[in-house]
């Protein structure tokens, strides 16, 4: 059986593969060089699945009062993780780096989120540090959960801007990590989709409850605080509205589909794995556009728990209809909430 392990990229690979064809230098050499070397990334931790005592201990775990202690590291520019410590958990002084300090602020914050709002002890529920790395490589285009740390690029500064600096990227990668110690979803086909949608709609949940906003006042884009000018006001994706998050000449349509009819059965980007994210996606909008973010929340990250490394969309709508009829006879979801959230999957086509 082939591996497919979790080392989630925040910048699609078909987003960077248009970058590389239709930017001008020296952006073209950079998304090239992001390219190849998360590919690299990838490939030097292909063997880390987790194993099964790990996956129940994280999901047996209980939360503390102390947990999730974060590290950050200055790569300064190097393809290397861990090159200098810049600010540990404890430093009340800013280091004075606006990405070292950023990046330590909303780390903080996803991690309260977890533990206040869902019960969760850090990424594996066990108290796990959040190892974060900024500046890595050279002008790289990119952010990276690699089954244990974060390393987050600076961009190109025209195409990308740094994306230690968006608590969106913070909260997804951070995410990445929760699945992989909930599920251990295979990164491939509609198992990875249902990964990169559980870091988006949870992500989206961190970043609206640390901003202070409910679904009707988020915008739902996934990825505008990291375009920069020449693609200002665009994003990578679109939870409300699959399909509408960019169209220009550099990148193209948005390829991302809103709905099982118009579902991608390309190869490409691990079949499908950020763009098929976008119907599950949007059956999360609706669910929270209906019971609340907070509510929908819930409901997703319990479901989440009940999920297996290659669980399909079909799946998931059986685990999270379940789910949610379990919550909300536990008064932990609202009375109905099972009506909408099957209403939302069949808004989506699913099941199918």
């Amino acid at each position: 059986m082939v591996s497919h392990p979790h080392r989630c990229s925040y910048i699609p690979p078909h987003v960077l593969d248009r970058v590389a064809r239709r930017a001008d230098e020296p952006a073209k050499a950079a998304a090239r060089a992001t390219a190849q070397q998360s590919q690299a990334t990838r490939r030097a931790r292909a063997g880390a699945m987790l194993t099964v005592p790990r996956l129940l201990a994280a999901r047996a775990g209980v939360a503390a009062e102390a947990a999730g202690a974060r590290r950050v590291y200055d790569c300064k520019g190097q393809w290397e993780q861990q090159v200098a410590l810049a600010r540990k958990e404890g430093d009340e002084e800013a280091s004075g780096d606006v990405d070292v300090d950023t990046v330590y602020e909303h780390a903080g914050f996803a991690r309260e989120f977890y533990r206040a709002e869902l019960g969760r002890n850090s990424i594996d529920n066990q108290g796990m540090d959040l190892v974060l790395n900024v500046h890595y490589g050279e002008d790289y285009m990119n952010a990276l959960w690699d089954g244990e740390q974060i390393l987050f690029g600076d961009g190109d500064g025209e195409i990308f801007s740094s994306l230690a600096r968006s608590l969106e990227v913070t909260a997804h990668e951070l995410t990445h990590g929760v699945v992989q110690f909930s599920a251990n979803l295979e990164y491939y086909s509609q198992s990875g989709a249902l990964d990169e949608s559980m870091a988006d709609v949870l992500g989206a949940a961190v970043t609206q409850h640390a901003e202070g906003q409910d679904a009707g006042q988020a915008d739902w884009l996934i990825g505008d605080e990291v375009m920069g000018p020449t693609l200002y006001g665009e994003a990578l994706r679109s939870v409300k509205a699959p399909g509408t998050a960019y169209h220009n000449t550099l990148l193209g349509r948005d390829p991302q589909p809103a709905h099982m009819d118009d579902y991608f059965t390309g190869t490409e980007d691990h079949q499908g794995v950020h763009i098929n994210s976008g119907i599950p996606n949007r059956a999360f909008y609706l669910t929270a556009s209906d019971v609340g973010t907070p509510a929908a929340g819930r409901i997703w990250y319990a479901a989440l728990h009940r999920l297996w490394p290659t669980a399909d969309f079909n799946d998931a709508v059986e685990v999270i209809v379940d789910t949610t009829r379990e919550l909300t006879r536990d008064e932990q979801a609202p009375k109905g909430a099972a009506q909408v959230v099957r209403a939302a999957f069949r808004e989506v086509g699913l099941p199918r």
